[in-house]
């Protein structure tokens, strides 16, 4: 799969992703896939909603020592999704991804984004590192639910 999208795009997440350092962002990308390419049309920039007692990180994080919190995890609210899902429909387009970014750590995956992650979606995370966004990557899961590179082009440039 290859994931189109514009510099305007790339600049509305990594600036989101600076604005809440050391905070996860989160947002949503609106788009449409045709054949084996995602077209990115717009970014649905979303809060944090996520909180030390959201069920879904508890089973897979138990035996980490660390406190957990909004710098190393994300969650978008259901209110959020609905209101995206709702405007894309309105435009003709899906929900074809979800961004994030990692702050002071890669642009990979963790256990925790594989683990809540949905094949169909495209997952770009930008790193993060004192503030200043220096890396995006975006990943799809495989036939085997594990993370595979997903290829950007911005503009007719490979990233």
């Amino acid at each position: 799969m290859i994931l189109n999208l514009q510099s305007s795009h790339l600049e509305i997440m990594r600036a989101h992703a600076e604005r809440t350092y050391p905070h996860e962002c989160c947002g949503l990308l609106l788009g449409r896939t045709v054949d084996e390419v995602k077209e990115l049309v717009e970014v649905w920039a979303t809060e944090n909603a996520w909180h030390e007692d959201a069920p879904e990180t508890r089973e897979f994080d138990r035996d980490i020592e660390r406190t957990l919190s909004s710098e190393r995890r994300y969650t978008i609210a259901p209110e959020e999704m609905l209101a995206a899902q709702r405007h894309a429909r309105d435009l003709h387009l899906d929900i074809i991804g979800i961004y994030h970014s990692h702050p002071n750590c890669p642009a990979i995956p963790s256990e925790c984004d594989r683990v809540l992650a949905w094949s169909q979606y495209s997952y770009i995370i930008v790193a993060v590192e004192g503030g200043k966004a220096v890396n995006v990557r975006s990943w799809q899961l495989d036939d085997t639910e594990q993370f595979q590179p997903e290829e950007i082009r911005l503009g007719d440039r490979v990233m």
